[in-house]
């Protein structure tokens, strides 16, 4: 059902980066048509961080962590700069200060998009460089370590999604490929994870789309897991979410009432349950939709680790 709607939201048309906080909020980016502000969406509209030092920068990605002196921390993946910067609540009140810049390199295609493994406070960072006919480098994956310090892990096709496995010892991760101008490929890979080192290893096919259900032209956006491990896929061109098992099947598509791209998802709310996903609005492309799905018997991953 829709939640923010294109005549209640405060979020514009380059929404995405959906992330929840400890408390069950939910937050996404492109906060009052700004790519270099991010908001809450729940329970109430409010900015989150604004960057006023760095103004072109731009959000794409949100996750939330508690440090080991029990601090939250958020983490914005900024496009432009090509890093990710820190924002923390020392008084856990939901209130983020003290940002700084926490992770980067000029090397780093953007990121499009982060995932943390929780238990060591290690982020994984996604990127792309659309082209007309891609080639291996226009997609990238890096890791940063709880010091800043960022390594890369590799370079592929055009990778967008990306996400870590209820007990952290996998790594999904989307590749795109384009020719021609048109998209012919979308697929998810999976890794071994080691998220203390933060390597990855022994990189598979987990979905190919194209023989899913013939839908390759699709591209995957935002990616998030449950506590049971399911896999939830943001499939921008098609406007719904997949919802794939641990073992790669295809338990059901989610359809959006009032997105019509959407870039990203993440379950949140008092419970965790809430899975909400985020999108340009399909009765006003200019301004930045929230759909939410109630009633999942499952937490979602982050909000769990988060507790």
């Amino acid at each position: 059902k829709p939640y923010l709607t294109a005549n209640t939201t405060k979020f514009g048309a380059f929404i995405e980066g959906a992330g929840v906080d400890r408390q069950g909020n939910f937050y996404a980016v492109d906060f009052n048509d700004n790519k270099a502000a991010t908001g809450r969406a729940y329970s109430s509209q409010a900015v989150l961080f604004a960057d006023k030092v760095k103004t072109n920068s731009w959000f794409n990605a949100i996750r939330f962590n508690i440090d080991r002196n029990g601090v939250q921390e958020a983490y914005l993946g900024d496009v432009t700069n090509h890093r990710v910067v820190r924002l923390r609540d020392p008084g856990n009140k939901g209130q983020f200060f003290h940002s700084e810049t926490f992770c980067e390199d000029a090397n780093i295609l953007q990121p499009n998009d982060l995932a943390i493994a929780h238990t060591t406070g290690r982020l994984f960072l996604s990127g792309m460089r659309f082209t007309p006919d891609s080639v291996i480098g226009d997609g990238d994956m890096w890791t940063c370590d709880q010091k800043g310090v960022a390594t890369k892990l590799g370079s592929f096709y055009r990778t967008n999604g990306i996400e870590v496995s209820p007990d952290e010892k996998l790594l999904y991760l989307s590749e795109a490929i384009n020719k021609g101008g048109k998209v012919v490929s979308n697929v998810i890979h999976v890794f071994d994870l080691d998220a203390e080192k933060g390597t990855v290893s022994n990189k598979r096919l987990f979905v190919d789309f194209g023989k899913l259900d013939n839908s390759a032209s699709n591209d995957v956006d935002g990616m998030r897991t449950d506590v049971q491990g399911n896999l939830y896929v943001a499939r921008w061109g098609a406007g719904k979410v997949a919802k794939i098992s641990p073992g790669g099947e295809l338990l059901a598509y989610i359809e959006l009432a009032s997105i019509a791209e959407v870039t990203n998802l993440e379950f949140a709310g008092p419970n965790g349950k809430d899975l909400y996903i985020v999108g340009a609005c399909k009765d006003k492309p200019t301004k930045g939709c929230i759909d939410r799905l109630v009633g999942n018997s499952k937490q979602g991953r982050a909000f769990a680790n988060l507790q």
